[in-house]
This record gives C-alpha cells, sequence and structure tokens, in this order.
C-alpha cells in the first residue's frame, strides 16, 4: 500500500512540474523577431542628395516589428522620425506617410550583413525624387 501512494504521490509531482513548467510570463518581452538586428546607429550614403548623414533605427514600442528611423532622408534630428516595418531581413516604409517638410515617402530596404540597401521615392508636391541609400552599421 505504501508502494502504491508513492507512486501515486511521484506521479501527481510530476504532472505538477510538468503543467507549471508550461504557463506563459505575463511579463515576457514579446518576441520581436529579426527586428533587433535593424536596431541602432547607421552611417547613410545617399544618391540624391550625395551626402552622407547619420540615422538612428528605434524599436516602436506599440509593435512587435515596428521601427522608427530619426533624421531618414537627412530630414533632421527634429524632423518626425519615419516608420517602418520589419519582416525577415526587409524593412518597408508605411506607405505616403509624410515627414520632414511635407515629404511623402515610400520605399523598402534590405538587410545584408552590417549594411541595408534602400530603393525609395520622396515627393515634395512638386518633385518625384528617386533614392538609392546604403546603411552601414556603426
Amino acid at each position: 500500500m505504501k508502494k502504491v501512494k508513492l507512486i501515486t504521490a511521484l506521479f501527481v509531482l510530476a504532472i505538477t512540474i510538468t503543467l507549471s513548467g508550461c504557463t506563459k510570463d505575463p511579463d515576457a518581452t514579446p518576441d520581436t523577431g529579426t527586428r533587433t538586428q535593424f536596431l541602432g546607429k547607421w552611417s547613410v550614403n545617399e544618391t540624391w542628395t550625395k551626402l552622407s548623414y547619420e540615422v538612428t533605427i528605434s524599436a516602436d514600442p506599440n509593435s512587435a516589428t515596428g521601427v522608427f528611423i530619426s533624421n531618414f532622408a537627412g530630414t533632421g534630428s527634429l524632423s518626425m522620425p519615419a516608420s517602418a516595418e520589419v519582416s525577415g531581413t526587409s524593412i518597408i516604409l508605411d506607405a505616403n506617410q509624410v515627414i520632414g517638410d511635407g515629404l511623402k515617402i515610400n520605399g523598402a530596404g534590405n538587410l545584408s550583413g552590417s549594411k541595408i540597401n534602400w530603393n525609395y521615392t520622396l515627393d515634395d508636391g512638386a518633385n518625384l525624387i528617386n533614392a538609392i541609400a546604403t546603411y552601414t552599421k556603426q
């Protein structure tokens, strides 16, 4: 009889341990997938301005895949940051958003190693500029 009680107690203990390991931690950080590889400071070389400048990509706290790009297209650090979504090695600008002094932007980039190769358009209402840029991680 003692053996049956011991085996039953061990069985109940094993089930309890197994089930307690399956609960979700409510304070756990959401999985950001590949977004983290895009975050940080980047040096930019851009074709249309022929300038070099720096941008910072930071996580959007309201989205598991969203990011903000400060100084996108060299609009200045006080300008509204561009918003984008990350999917795998792609980063896609939210369509038709307006940044800087009324620039409507569209486009995407692809991460390869420590570089993001971008193709995007800037529309100031009078001109549509096709830009190519390379971001290099600092």
